[in-house]
């Protein structure tokens, strides 16, 4: 028998040389195993885990050595304080999209009907956000992968999310022509040689999420151009952008005739959202 104390420990010391949060790391994945939150193993680390557990945990600790993201192994991840259910199907939920959330949020009245169309939706962590902040809109959420929107129907049925419709579709190919307020998307726009896309939790995420040929701006461009198409008069184009993108981003929109373009940074500092209207 080995206590929940010395398993954590032992896996701490494992976790050490790929995690820059080993004891986080190790306690996700024990409470994960023994369905508790990570309060249990503290006020309980002297208690004994019995064999089947033990071997539950080492596998998935195993993994874990390899660089599959906690978040794939334990098919959660928290977003603007709630649980996200995700799969290697959608990128995994961050805590830089939360700075996208924040600006929108401050857009959209509260009293008032809103219209929303959020593309390449994923996990559906931004057009569920955005519907359970302001039930008083309507959000339709896009992605071109099935499997993608199956992840974020679940998202949105866990949250009671009613207000929002869900489309396959490659970007505006299956949109309805209607008219939108806001128009937000976390696009692929990362370039193909990108040494990130060989590090850390992006190694597991489906590229076809991450990678966006010109230098990472073909999508960004795309969905600028075709926006026009689908925005109300005064409406809002958000995006969020790879770090060192937001002067390209800034141009594409000022050269479609976007007005009142604005970069706003990450909770690091470095740019990471960028806003037109149109």
């Amino acid at each position: 028998m080995v206590s929940i104390q010395n398993i954590l420990d032992s896996a701490t010391n494992l976790l050490l040389t790929i995690s820059d949060s080993p004891r986080l790391d190790a306690e996700v994945l024990l409470a994960f195993i023994v369905e508790k939150n990570r309060s249990y193993l503290r006020a309980w680390n002297d208690k004994n885990l019995d064999e089947t557990l033990v071997l539950k945990f080492e596998t998935l600790l195993s993994q874990r050595l390899k660089g599959v993201p906690i978040a794939y192994l334990t098919g959660k991840r928290e977003f603007w304080s709630r649980d996200f259910y995700v799969s290697t199907e959608v990128l995994i939920p961050r805590p830089d999209t939360e700075i996208l959330i924040e600006h929108c949020l401050a857009q959209i009245p509260i009293d008032l009907p809103f219209k929303i169309l959020d593309l390449g939706t994923g996990s559906g962590a931004i057009a569920v956000t955005l519907a359970a902040e302001r039930s008083n809109t309507q959000i339709i959420a896009v992605d071109k992968s099935a499997a993608a929107l199956e992840i974020a129907k679940k998202n949105a049925n866990q949250h009671d999310c009613e207000n929002i419709a869900f489309i396959l579709s490659d970007w505006f190919s299956c949109v309805p022509k209607m008219e939108f307020d806001l128009i937000v998307s976390n696009p692929p726009y990362i370039p193909f040689n990108d040494k990130h896309l060989t590090q850390g939790d992006v190694r597991f995420e489906p590229k076809s999420a991450l990678i966006s040929a010109e230098n990472g701006l073909s999508d960004i461009k795309k969905i600028a151009t075709e926006a026009q198409n689908y925005l109300k008069k005064n409406g809002q184009l958000w995006f969020e952008h790879g770090y060192n993108q937001a002067e390209s981003v800034q141009e594409i929109l000022m050269y479609l005739d976007y007005s009142s373009v604005q970069t706003f940074a990450d909770l690091a500092g470095q740019s990471r959202v960028t806003r037109g209207i149109f």
